[in-house]
């Protein structure tokens, strides 16, 4: 293996569990050039994982062919695909990419040549390692890791000072926003009774999110109702996310991608799960708190809920502050 080429996962949170099996297989192959293909919105992860060469970014709305012949203009010797999908498996045997490597899933296992059966019950970062495990790669630290540049970091601190920060607060950032769907969202007024009883220990709150959570941080900001609270919200790239999350003490969040890329950058987080399963996707480390409300019906899955949402609303303000004052 001289040139390998990863397909990288399509959520940021699972390109993020991914990186301790890449940093396994770059252990192990320390002279191989290893570049990450990924979609336009995870790409710049990759510029901050110190075992990747480049990233390659693929705009999984080309053609198959198109796609595929992008990947074979690139030289490449072997493929490791992370996602489970048959479009992966057929993109890297269209580019005649010679060692094609996955888990065996959904009909594609006769366009690889290296076909491993899928686990289960694993958190998803183990599930990933288990891969490049059988694959012949020994697994080191299961806790994924980002690097962040000075340059990345002053930016991040100029665009908080922009924002309101004086520079000298502590900072806890708010992720209210969730991608997978409204039954992940902690409501919004508990994530402002939280930023209400941090602002009495003098702690500061940023929110953070994409443009699309800007109508999720606005119902927190009007339950909040004070210019204290900062909002970040559609202003930062990934990069300059992570620096921002880097620069605060804690994180409260969601299940969610910045919950990952947090915890990846050095920063503790609070995480309210709902209806998704913290032994699959918690974050991982011993800095990290967990926050549910024990309920029959979860985890269920779902995107939205069709009962009365008890396992979000059942969290209190109070529970998650406790939660957070541990990790400061």
């Amino acid at each position: 293996m001289k040139r390998l080429v990863v397909l990288a996962p399509n959520w940021l949170g699972d390109a993020v569990m991914a990186l301790p099996a890449i940093a396994d297989v770059r252990r192990r192959s320390p002279h191989a050039e290893i570049t990450v293909a990924a979609r336009p919105s995870i790409a710049p992860l990759f510029t901050m994982v110190s075992e990747v060469e480049r990233s390659l970014v693929i705009d999984t709305h080309l053609h198959l062919r198109e796609t595929a012949n992008e990947l074979a203009n690139q030289g490449f010797d072997t493929a490791l695909l992370l996602p489970n999908s048959m479009r992966a498996a057929l993109v890297v045997a269209l580019a005649g990419i010679s060692e094609r490597w996955g888990y065996r899933a959904n009909l594609r296992s006769t366009l690889l040549t290296r076909a491993i059966a899928r686990p289960s019950g694993l958190h998803q970062a183990e599930y990933y390692q288990q891969l490049v495990h059988a694959l012949g790669f020994p697994n080191g630290p299961m806790e994924p890791r980002i690097t962040l540049s000075p340059s990345l970091r002053a930016t991040a601190a100029a665009l908080l000072q922009d924002a309101g920060w004086d520079g000298r607060a502590p900072l806890v950032a708010l992720a209210p926003g969730a991608a997978y769907g409204a039954a992940k969202r902690w409501p919004p007024e508990r994530f402002a009774a939280l930023a209400a009883s941090l602002a009495a220990d003098g702690v500061q709150s940023v929110m953070i999110g994409a443009a699309a959570d800007r109508l999720t941080a606005d119902e927190v900001s009007c339950a909040f109702q004070s210019p204290s609270l900062l909002t970040l919200v559609g202003r930062t790239d990934l990069p300059t996310l992570a620096g921002v999350l880097a620069t605060c003490r804690a994180l409260v969040t969601n299940d969610s991608g910045a919950m990952h890329l947090a915890a990846a950058a050095g920063t503790s987080v609070t995480a309210v799960f709902g209806p998704t399963d913290e032994r699959a996707t918690r974050p991982l480390g011993d800095a990290h708190q967990v926050v549910t409300f024990p309920v029959w019906c979860r985890p269920c899955m779902l995107r939205e809920c069709p009962l009365d949402h008890r396992c979000m609303r059942g969290v209190d303000a109070a529970a998650v502050a406790a939660a957070v004052r541990r990790t400061l």
